[in-house]
């Protein structure tokens, strides 16, 4: 049974937002979470390097917000320019473009390791009658999705649904790799 501890208790100076067995601190625009993870403090816009004094640019709320430490001056905020979507990118003809905040990305296509074979651009199967496919998984299913962040957590960001097309199948869901900080959870 998971407490939220959001609600029993609230532990964070700010936003708190309850996970699975826990529970995460975050920050308003302009705030940045302190190392204790609880607390939030006025994010530093000046940088001090070498001998000079330099600022950095912070947005909030779609207006870019430049403190040189003595004094500001407010310019609209371009959040994300999609490269992909203009077609400003290098990607091969072969290579997907994918969008990330500030950049893109270069996706290779999908290969299938043996035994599996090639179905279709992100579907990998492995034939019923090679021996090689006996406790393999029938198909591997690739997707490549991005997550906005700002979302309102904990919330679903995808669903997988077992189909009783093969009888005697059983299905294991299981997150493989990428949740070494164990952000992700399901259900």
């Amino acid at each position: 049974i998971d407490v939220n501890e959001c609600t029993s208790e609230n532990p964070c100076t700010q936003t708190c937002v309850n996970t699975y067995g826990s529970f995460l601190c975050r920050c308003e625009p302009g705030y940045e979470l302190e190392a204790d993870g609880v607390n939030c403090s006025v994010q530093e816009f000046c940088e001090f390097g070498g001998n000079s004094l330099r600022w950095k640019p912070v947005c909030r709320s779609g207006i870019l917000y430049i403190f040189p430490c003595f004094s500001h001056s407010l310019i609209p905020c371009v959040l994300d320019i999609n490269e992909c979507e203009i077609r400003n990118f290098t990607c091969t003809s072969q290579q997907t473009c994918f969008n990330i905040p500030g950049e893109y990305k270069c996706l290779d296509p999908v290969r299938c390791e043996e035994p599996y074979l090639q179905i279709n651009e992100n579907r990998c199967m492995c034939p019923a009658e090679n021996p090689g496919c006996r406790d393999q998984p029938f198909t591997i299913l690739y997707r490549v999705m991005d997550m906005v962040s700002g979302r309102s957590v904990p919330s679903d960001i995808f669903q997988m649904q077992a189909t009783t097309r093969y009888p005697g199948a059983y299905y294991i869901f299981q997150i493989k790799s990428g949740n070494e900080g164990r952000e992700f959870y399901m259900r």
